[in-house]
């Protein structure tokens, strides 16, 4: 495999996870006004964002067998445009069932689509011999900030879901299409498979501190995006312009941890980088509950986005070490603990601040995420890791 069609590789999947990026934000921004598109009453509204990422962890666990047959490049060629068309489609209806239609295809569709964009991801960083999962996680955040900022423009100016949408998925949807053109799967290397887990198969029991780590990290990010906010309004007295700042400030240092995180991990190992990633998220949570101000408050949520930046892009880099025979299997039943964290997150915090304090409730993710630091070794033993004397000096044909 030449090094020129891997650097096309990389950057076709770097446009993948932007894609992708702008897409989710636009549609979890835009929760109030699709809510209101379509009267979805207040009861009703975790209904429908619940479904979402559980038909996503559905279809996560069915794209690994989907994977056996026609590749994860095929998987993702032709996700990425049903995911861009639901949420086209989200906007575009008028009627209740018309959003449940869509919203499924969209989890669907979406399921099937992180986890074969992961898949590609850990396949070129084992062919790459060095850590460049964490610039796709970069461009993940990169895309999430721009989308929310088309979301902020279409709510400033009343615009139409449909009105907001159309235009990003004219421009998106050929791009990520052409773009697939170039997508690589980097290959396997199968030297201690049998070792580690049988004959292409995924040991549970090796996985499982992984989906552990996935889903706490999950249940950290969706306290941010489901709760900074109202933490900062209702318990810390903010205002409700300045309330919108924590969580863009956490998108903005996930964003900055994830761009030099790759260097961090090729100098230092995967092992030291996730601990003190988890070490200064579980700060940053610790800041956020003993705030007595909105500003304290916002840094304790820049700090948490520096720290949780680097654990999902790396924990997905882990289950490919792990299990190198069989990584897109290991990187798909490990992806559907991302929806995990997600599903239990916010329902686990806003009840745990109705029925305790809103304080209260943000250390219960800081513990969680401090239990990464005892599974930390789980991301591999010094000889996997890279730099310092292991990254290849150049990319080699691993075909």
């Amino acid at each position: 495999m030449t090094d020129a069609r891997l650097r096309r590789g990389r950057g076709s999947l770097a446009v993948s996870f932007f894609v992708q990026g702008v897409t989710f934000a636009l549609l979890v921004t835009r929760i109030p006004g699709i809510q209101d598109r379509y009267g979805i009453s207040d009861g009703l509204l975790p209904v429908f964002l619940a479904a979402v990422p559980v038909l996503a962890g559905v279809s996560s666990v069915l794209a690994e067998k989907l994977v056996v047959r026609v590749g994860p490049a095929a998987v993702l060629r032709w996700a990425q445009p049903v995911v861009l068309l639901a949420l086209l489609g989200v906007g575009a209806g008028t009627q209740l069932w018309m959003a449940a239609v869509a919203l499924g295809v969209f989890g669907l569709s979406v399921g099937a689509l992180d986890a074969s964009m992961n898949m590609l991801g850990v396949s070129l960083q084992r062919a790459y011999g060095r850590s460049i999962m964490l610039g796709f996680h970069a461009s993940y955040s990169l895309g999430g900030i721009a989308g929310a900022s088309l979301a902020w423009v279409g709510a400033h100016w009343h615009l139409s879901l449909f009105v907001s949408y159309l235009p990003v998925v004219a421009v998106l949807l050929p791009v990520a299409f052409v773009g697939s053109r170039w997508y690589v799967n980097g290959g396997p290397e199968a030297a201690d498979t049998e070792e580690r887990a049988g004959s292409h198969g995924v040991a549970f029991r090796l996985l499982l501190p992984l989906c552990l780590v996935m889903t706490f990290a999950y249940i950290g990010d969706s306290t941010v995006s489901n709760w900074s906010a109202k933490y900062l309004q209702d318990v810390l007295h903010s205002s409700e312009e300045l309330a919108t700042v924590p969580y863009n400030a956490y998108m903005v240092t996930t964003l900055l941890g994830r761009s030099v995180g790759d260097f961090g991990v090729r100098r230092f190992g995967a092992v030291l980088v996730v601990r003190c990633g988890a070490v200064l998220a579980a700060l940053g949570f610790a800041v956020v509950a003993v705030a007595h101000g909105p500003w304290v408050g916002m840094a304790g949520f820049t700090v948490l986005g520096l720290g949780l930046s680097v654990v999902v892009p790396q924990t997905f880099a882990a289950a490919g070490r792990l299990f190198p025979g069989a990584s897109d299997a290991a990187v798909a039943r490990l992806n559907v603990f991302n929806y995990v964290g997600f599903l239990v997150g916010s329902p686990l915090v806003g009840a745990l601040g109705d029925a305790w304090s809103y304080r209260g409730a943000m250390l219960v993710p800081m513990v969680l995420v401090l239990v990464t630091v005892v599974y930390a070794t789980s991301f591999g033993a010094q000889k996997a890791r890279y730099g310092g004397g292991h990254e290849r000096p150049r990319t080699v044909d691993v075909g």
